[in-house]
Order: structure tokens, then sequence, then C-alpha cells
């Protein structure tokens, strides 16, 4: 089972809570352009005001406490800190951080920020964005802002959420901003060595202004289980796998991108300069781990893409409202993986969800039992994954609240916590006490 001292906690993110786009000063980012953009977010939503948590975050407090967790997972939006990305400090901004870590800490939950959850300054967009190697000194600039704001308080950061989702989203497939579609992963992988640049220029500056402090980066990796035992099968999960998870975490650890998938890659690789692996690979205190599902492939010849593979809906498995497959093991899976494979000091589940088509109902109340019982079979897989060797630290629902779903809008629920998003009302679910019930017998599953 779980140590005694082991975290539990919820995870959120800035631009799909926070709301209050053009408030105190804040600068626009690239996701208030994109959602606002026609024809990239379903039913035209945007997070203009998403669950209002600018304003309604006491509340939410109480609502944590009630759920009784021990940590909050939450993001801190750059463009309300430096609204232009790298000029002048809007104190507005980080004076409701202020207040929000204030808030936690008297509540007895300690805070867990993540600097970058996707939403860069607009500002910095038009400037070539992740795609300018400036990128990594102007992320160090605004780290070094706030964390010298907060870090008498905040003991435990994290600098990027999902590398994979920031480069391959939105710099390949053109679903997440700033929107660029490319059959070449050139852009995708260019961008993603600038944020690793600047996640290795940024712990140093965490670790001088925030004593004793840990910090990490939040990777969202996936086991790749072949559709067949065919060789060519087999290979091709092989492939998959250095893109999915080796390509994410081979820097950090090794200081050296995967040699295979350099190969594939050929001219779409990185250009890497001088010093660049030994700035990426700086020591991490922990790693932070996001699991949803596993990914199944086959062999493809005739795949545009070097992987050369085929991506597979296996019929008849339980799936989420997202079309994931609910796969347990592979969470138990993942942890071991890279417990042996990277031994990193400490780890953390920091993203585990499920969305469903949740409803009120007339006694408004909103029952989801499929996500209960997707938390107790992931927090039974966490505990296998500890009872293995795993030196997890924590665990983080995803998510504390209905939001902004990114390119699914409102359309789609993670949240424990049910949002009427015309009132703001909050209605815990079923899920949301199922939790509770895990958290006050330290993951025990009744």
């Amino acid at each position: 089972m779980f140590p005694k001292d082991f975290v539990w906690g919820c995870a959120t993110a800035s631009y799909q809570i926070e709301g209050a786009v053009k408030e105190d000063g804040r600068g626009a980012s690239i996701w208030d352009i994109f959602s606002h953009t026609p024809g990239k977010i379903m039913n035209s939503d945007t997070g203009d005001a998403a669950c209002d948590h600018y304003h309604h975050y006491p509340e939410d407090i109480q609502l944590m406490k009630t759920l009784g967790l021990k940590a909050y997972r939450f993001s801190i939006a750059w463009p309300r800190i430096i609204p232009d990305g790298n000029g002048q400090i809007n104190e507005s901004g980080i004076a409701f951080y202020d207040s929000l870590v204030d808030k936690l800490l008297e509540a007895g939950i300690t805070p867990y920020p993540t600097l970058y959850h996707w939403d860069m300054p607009q500002a910095l967009d038009e400037k070539g964005g992740w795609l300018n190697r400036e990128s990594a000194d102007w992320f160090a600039n605004y780290t070094d802002v706030i964390t010298r704001a907060l870090g008498d308080r905040v003991k435990n950061w994290m600098t990027f959420n999902e590398p994979y989702c920031i480069a391959y989203l939105s710099y390949h497939e053109g679903v997440h901003a700033p929107g660029h579609k490319h059959v070449s992963y050139r852009e995708a992988n260019q961008a993603l060595h600038h944020f690793y640049l600047a996640h290795g220029k940024a712990i140093p500056i965490i670790h001088a202004n925030s004593s004793a402090s840990k910090a990490g980066i939040v990777l969202s990796l996936s086991p790749v289980h072949a559709v067949t035992d065919s060789e060519a099968d087999k290979a091709a999960a092989v492939r998959v796998d250095g893109k999915t998870n080796r390509w994410l975490a081979d820097p950090l650890f090794k200081g050296a991108y995967p040699a295979d998938r350099l190969a594939l890659l050929g001219a779409d690789g990185p250009d890497i300069q001088a010093g660049d692996m030994e700035i990426i690979s700086t020591p991490m205190d922990f790693l932070g781990v996001n699991y949803y599902f596993r990914t199944v492939v086959g062999d493809d010849p005739n795949s545009p893409f070097v992987e050369k593979a085929r991506y597979v809906d296996l019929p008849d498995v339980p799936r989420t409202d997202m079309g994931w497959e609910i796969y347990p093991e592979g969470l138990r899976e993942i942890l071991t993986w890279v417990q042996q494979e990277y031994n990193p000091p400490e780890i953390y589940m920091t993203e585990n969800g499920c969305a469903v088509p949740d409803e009120v109902t007339a006694e408004g109340v909103v029952h989801d039992p499929p996500r209960s019982a997707y938390l107790k079979a992931h927090v039974a897989a966490a505990a296998a994954a500890v009872e293995q060797g795993a030196c997890l630290k924590g665990y983080f629902a995803w998510s504390l609240l209905d939001n902004f779903e990114w390119a699914f809008g409102y359309d789609r629920r993670f949240g424990i916590t049910y949002v009427d998003y015309p009132t703001q009302k909050r209605t815990p679910k079923d899920s949301f006490y199922t939790y509770q019930a895990i958290i006050r017998n330290n993951g025990l599953v009744e």
C-alpha cells in the first residue's frame, strides 16, 4: 500500500479554469487567440469565463478542504505575470497567486504549481514562440520573476506540462494553439528542444529562489503494445515507443535523444548546439507522470510518418467519453518502466482521470459510477507499482473541476466536481466522495 506521507491531490490548469482573461492587467495568450479562431474549438467555446476560478478560488479551496486534499496542482498563467511575456511585470497577477498560495496553506493544502501549461503570451508567439531559440531565455526570466515572488512559501515546482502535447499537437497536428499543421515533425521537434532548454535553465533558478525546494517536469507517457506478436508489429511498437516515451524521457535523464529515433527522423531532428544536452539533462528532484491510456499499434509500411505504424482501437474494450481505452494496468506498467529505465529520485502521478457524460439529476446530484470505478482501479494500479519498487510519492486526480477541455471546449467533463457554466454552481459528484474515501483511507479502495 502507500506510505503514510503519501501526497493525495487534484490537478487543474490556468486557461482551463481561471477565466478573467482581460482582468487586472492579464495579457493575451496563444489560447485566447486560438479559441477565438473560427473552427478551432468545438461549439466555438472559449476560455474567457471557464470556471471563473479567478473569482471563485476561495470556494474552490473550501471544496479541496472538504475533499481532504493534501496538495493542489495548478498552473500559473504566464501572461498574467508578464503580459508581453518578457517585459513589464504585472503585480496584480502576482497578487492573485500570492493570495491563492496563502489560502491554500491556511487550509493545510500544499501548493504544487506548474509554470507552463500551454498558455504562452501571444506577444511571444508573434516573435516565433517556441520555434525561436530565445524562448528558453524568455521562460527563464519568467521563472525567475514568479519563483522570487512565491518561492518563500512554494517548495514544489513543475516546469512544463506534457511536452509531447505542446510539440506534436501544437506544431504538427495543429489542433492546439498556436495551431501549426505539418506532415513533417521538424517544427515539433525544434519546439520541444527549445522548451527542454527552457526547462534545464529553469531548474537552477527555482532552486536559487526557493530554498529547500524540489523541481521537476511532467511527461505524459503511455505503454506501447503491438497489436499482434508478429515481428513487424513488435518493431512498429518499438518505433512508436521511441516517439511517445523515450524521445521525451531520454534527453532529461540520459542527456541524449534516442539514437534510433534520430536516425528515423533524419533532417527532421532538432538543431542541437554545443552544451544543449548538458542543460537539458540538469538533474531534477522528481518526475511527474500523466497517464490516461495505453497505445496499441501495428506495422504500416504505407504510413506517411517515419514510425510506419497504424494506431489501433481495439474492439469491445471500455472507453471514456474521449474515446480512450480504460486500461489501469498501463499505469502500473508505465510507472515501473520509468523507475527501472531512468531511476528518478521521486515520481508523482500528476494527472489521471476520465471524461464521463455527466448530468445533474432532479435531486441536484451527479451519479458517475464509471469515474468512481476508474479512480479505484487506477489507484489500485498505483499501489501495485509502489509494491514493485516505483518511488511514487503522490497521486493527483484530474480534475478537481469540470473545465475547458481544449479543442473539445466544454463538451467533455473530467471533473469530480460538476460545474454549471452559466451559473458557476459547483456540485460534487459521486466520484468526489469516492476520492474523499480513498484519501481518508490512504489509498485503500473500499
